[in-house]
C-alpha cells in the first residue's frame, strides 16, 4: 500500500517515511505541488500526507484536483498551520483529516489506519515481526500463517505493542489501553499477562521476543539469532 508524502523538510519526510515504512506502507516523498499530479499519475497511492506551506503555495490549493485523479485517496493534512480558521479551511477544501505540527508519529499511524478503515478505504497492512503477523483490521494474529488463539487481554497486549513494533510502549500506555486505567494497582495484573503471552510466543516459535525496558514498558521485536 502506497503513501505519497508532500513535504519540503528533508529531516520531517524523512521521520514520515521511515515511520511509515517500518508500519509496513511503501513511502514515496516529493518536496512540492508541481510533483503532486505527476506522482498520482504514476502510482497509485491510498494515502497522501500533505504539508500546508510549501514553496510553490499552499498544499490545499491541489486537494480538489488530487482527488479527480485519484478518487479513493485520503488525504491528510500534516502541517504547522494550527488555528481554527487553518482547520476548517483545510476540512472544507476535501481533506480527510488534519493533524498539526509538532506531532506524534503514532498519532499519524493511527490517523492512517483510521482513514483507511472509513467506506472506500483499502485496509491497513498486517505488521510482522519474525513469523508473527497482526492483523490491524480484524485484530487478529497468526504465527507462520496459522491462527494464534489467545485471552483478550494477551490478544490486546499484542495488539498494541504490535502497533508500536520496534518501539517501547509505557506501562501507562499500556494499562490505559487493555484497563481503561493507569491506577498502579493493574501493574501486577500487567506483568502476568506480559509473561503469559511471553511464553505462548515462544511455544508457538513466532521468532518474537517481549523486551522489557527497565522501568519504562515493554516492546516487541524480532528474536536475536531469527
Amino acid at each position: 500500500m502506497r503513501i505519497l508524502i508532500v513535504e519540503d523538510q528533508p529531516d520531517i519526510s524523512t521521520l514520515i517515511a521511515d515511520r511509515v515504512r517500518r508500519a509496513g506502507y511503501a513511502p514515496h516523498c516529493v518536496q512540492a505541488l508541481a510533483d503532486i499530479p505527476e506522482a498520482l499519475g504514476a502510482c497509485d497511492y491510498s494515502v497522501m500526507l500533505l504539508d500546508r506551506r510549501l514553496p510553490d503555495g499552499d498544499g490545499l490549493s491541489v486537494v480538489a484536483a488530487a482527488k479527480r485523479i485519484r478518487p479513493g485517496m485520503r488525504i491528510l493534512v500534516v502541517t504547522a498551520a494550527r488555528s481554527i480558521e487553518d482547520r476548517v479551511d483545510g476540512l472544507d477544501a476535501g481533506v480527510d483529516d488534519y493533524l498539526t505540527k509538532p506531532f506524534s508519529t503514532e498519532e499519524l499511524l493511527a490517523r492512517i489506519r483510521a482513514s483507511l478503515r472509513r467506506p472506500g478505504g483499502e485496509p491497513a497492512p498486517p505488521v510482522i515481526v519474525g513469523r508473527l503477523s497482526f492483523d490491524l483490521n480484524s485484530e487478529s494474529a497468526s504465527v507462520g500463517g496459522f491462527p494464534l488463539i489467545v485471552p483478550r487481554r494477551e490478544l490486546m497486549l499484542l495488539g498494541a505493542l504490535m502497533r508500536r513494533a520496534g518501539r517501547a510502549v509505557t506501562f501507562s500506555a499500556l494499562l490505559q489501553e487493555i484497563y481503561g486505567s493507569d491506577e498502579q494497582k493493574h501493574i501486577g495484573a500487567l506483568k502476568m499477562v506480559a509473561m503469559r503471552l511471553r511464553h505462548r510466543l515462544d511455544e508457538q516459535d513466532a521468532g518474537v521476543e517481549i523486551h522489557a525496558p527497565r522501568g519504562i514498558g515493554y516492546l516487541i521485536r524480532e528474536a536475536r539469532g531469527s
